[in-house]
């Protein structure tokens, strides 16, 4: 069946008019998934901020209880007493100041996540463009930049993500695969859901979360109720 007729039927199960309860949402998400992988399930909110106003920007991290199915490689910027506590805890990459140099030689960054502890944030001014460009800058608000190594990868490896709005005022996150239960997804969603409303500036007058959608990777969007 050509790709076209297969999301046609896929999007023919769902009420475009309607709005759907989470459980719903996602139970129509795993059934109108087409693609031959296991397909990222993405939750996209439509905020009521000025992304203009620093006061409005929404960056945040939450941890999800079921992870959310993408393997993250992680670097860590660390002095030499806190290396081992980082390898113990699972980063893949582990360095001071021969990974900054390698990079700012090469602008490689062949990693996901880059974590620090604030004495090494000067160092990694360095790299900070190369790392800023591609979204790697570590940041206190991501839980990316603490004193705690073992903690901060742990988490990151346990499902913590992070997220934050785009120039349009939305916010995207996977919250896990089309191959999870259903009630994990549930809970995943839930779980960001809860995060993003704890994350309203207190200066925003009006609406905060205006609409919510859920879908899969290339498979259609489903309004879920944001009550």
């Amino acid at each position: 069946m050509a790709r076209g007729k297969r999301l046609k039927e896929a999007k023919d199960k769902i009420d475009s008019t309607k709005v759907y309860p989470a459980e719903e949402a996602i139970k129509l998400i795993k059934e109108t998934s087409s693609v031959k992988f296991d397909a990222s399930v993405e939750v996209h909110a439509r905020l009521g901020i000025d992304p203009k106003k620093g006061d409005q920007i929404i960056r945040d991290s939450v941890v999800l209880p079921h992870g959310s199915g993408k393997k993250v490689k992680i670097a860590a910027f660390v002095s030499d007493d806190k290396a081992k506590d980082a390898k113990a805890a699972g980063a893949d990459l582990v360095g001071g100041e021969e990974l900054i140099n390698e990079i700012k030689k090469t602008s490689k960054t062949d990693f996901d996540i880059a974590i620090t502890t604030p004495d090494m944030m000067p160092k990694l001014a360095q790299i900070a463009k190369v790392l800023g460009q591609k979204g790697l800058m570590p940041n206190p608000k991501t839980g990316t930049i603490g004193p705690d190594v073992k903690k901060m990868v742990e988490e990151l490896k346990a499902g913590k993500v992070s997220y934050k709005n785009d120039a349009t005022s939305n916010v995207h996150l996977i919250i896990g695969k089309v191959s999870f239960d259903e009630a994990k997804l549930v809970e995943n969603f839930n779980t960001f859901f809860e995060s993003l409303k704890k994350a309203k500036p207190q200066s925003l007058k009006g609406t905060y979360i205006k609409s919510m959608y859920l879908s899969s990777s290339m498979g259609p969007s489903v309004k879920v109720e944001i009550n």
